[in-house]
């Protein structure tokens, strides 16, 4: 373990997000809906709270204005504004394809093709395969949960479990694409090929696929008639796979939801949905729905600066780490400082990095095969992040469901099931890897294609 990280820490570094969980919580509770305090309000709380603390022993007290420039930088961060960028995007593109009838011709595609007992195991595939194309959650959110939200309203399925399930099918994709900043990220801090880590991850998470395709099986459709007619125009579902041929072929996902809200709108104009000068008011109307996400967005951002400032994050890895004894309990050491990290960032790339060098040393110290390191992190960091109410895949889509995060947390159903699986795999010691022993192993480079 690295030694200059010990006495660094402090336990005020978190009160902000204390704060914001026990706000949050608390009005949600009392209330009895979670309605009655929305996020930003929440945050900027719990924001303001951070602003006012210094940290202990500073030779030199920061201003205000010096923890407010803090704040800004935080929220300025380049993935932030990169994510940002990718709400607004996916908010244009759910404009124009609901719009243009895409997202009604691909629902009533499903619903035509599809037996009731599979429509959601359905669009839980549909999220895996797309999210692992596109080595981005926020993508297959933005793109899987207006057809969700559609299939809803036509079959009685409640808003929450039809969005649990695409953000549970875009965490998949999260977790094993191999042009997924988690998966970069979790191999090169444990200098490993990602092929490695891909079988481990396969080995740990295949079981949570399997159960939760049967739990989906198992749900019935209350509104679905068998014998209605499902008109489709098959034209109007060229956007979607546009999305998904530029996914596969490994294209930057801005570069994809901009050819997908362009193909939009020729083909809503060619079909006479929206004139030209029109798409743009669509456009417009599409990105002003992803607005309040995108300013959450870069508060969390600029909270969880202010609380690596007052030493939070550093509290966390010296108190999970330091009575550390055995390989088991490293392992178990290490899953829950990622999950950890990421409650407190909300980005499951930065917690990996963050932990990854002390994941390393830890794996060195007891003999951990660095593919099940590399795994663990990636594994509990993405089921985590998928289930956090403050998150981006969560925020954009209660956003485009116009529901509660909160009410849709309780159905993300395969991330629970990875963290049980991913627990029960590091109890029983399963899958078995030869430990690497120190030093950089050999790794590969790649391109990547998202966020």
């Amino acid at each position: 373990m690295n030694n200059d990280l010990k006495g660094k820490g402090n336990f005020l570094g978190l009160v902000p997000l204390i704060a914001f969980l026990i706000i949050y919580m608390s009005t949600g509770i009392f209330t009895k809906s979670f309605d009655n305090m929305p996020l930003m309000v929440a945050i900027l709380i719990a924001s303001g709270i951070g602003l006012a603390l210094k940290k202990p022993g500073e030779k030199k007290p920061t201003t205000f204005d010096e923890r407010v420039n803090m704040y800004c930088k935080g929220g300025g961060e380049q993935t932030l504004i990169l994510m940002v960028i990718i709400f607004i995007l996916a908010g244009a593109f759910y404009g124009v394809a609901n719009a243009m009838h895409a997202v009604e011709s691909v629902t009533n595609f499903g619903l035509t093709i599809l037996p009731s007992n599979m429509i959601l195991p359905g669009l839980f595939i549909i999220g895996c395969i797309l999210s692992f194309a596109m080595g981005t959650s926020m993508g297959t959110v933005a793109a899987l949960t207006p057809i969700a939200v559609d299939i809803a309203h036509k079959t009685g399925f409640g808003l929450p479990l039809v969005c649990g399930i695409v953000i549970g099918g875009a965490m998949f994709g999260d977790n094993l694409s191999f042009i997924s900043d988690t998966t970069i990220a979790a191999t090169r801090t444990q200098d490993i090929p990602m092929k490695a880590k891909f079988k481990a991850n396969m080995l740990m998470g295949l079981p949570a696929v399997v159960i939760n395709l049967i739990l989906l099986s198992m749900q019935h459709a209350p509104n679905l008639n068998l014998t209605a007619t499902h008109n489709y125009n098959i034209v109007n579902v060229i956007p979607y796979i546009l999305v998904i041929i530029l996914s596969l072929i490994g294209m930057n996902v801005m570069f994809v939801m901009t050819l997908g809200v362009v193909s939009g709108v020729i083909i809503g104009v060619i079909h006479g949905d929206f004139t030209l000068v029109g798409s743009f008011t669509v456009i417009h109307t599409g990105m002003t729905w992803m607005e309040d996400m995108s300013i959450i967005a870069i508060l969390v951002g600029g909270m969880v600066a202010l609380m690596n400032y007052l030493g939070g994050i550093d509290w966390l890895l010296e108190k999970l780490t330091k009575k550390t004894k055995t390989a088991r309990g490293g392992e178990l050491s290490i899953a829950a400082l990622v999950s950890l990290m990421d409650i407190a960032t909300t980005n499951n790339t930065i917690s990996i990095i963050a932990t990854g060098p002390i994941a390393r040393d830890i794996s060195d110290k007891f003999g951990i095969a660095r593919e099940r390191v590399a795994s663990i992190l990636d594994l509990f960091s993405s089921a985590f992040n998928g289930l956090l109410p403050y998150a981006g895949q969560m925020l954009v889509a209660a956003g485009l469901a116009k529901i509660s995060p909160m009410s849709i947390m309780p159905y993300v159903w395969y991330c629970m099931l990875m963290i049980v699986f991913g627990t029960f795999f590091i109890l029983i010691g399963w899958p078995k890897f030869q430990p690497r022993g120190k030093g950089p192993q050999v790794g590969e480079s790649i391109e990547v294609g998202g966020i």
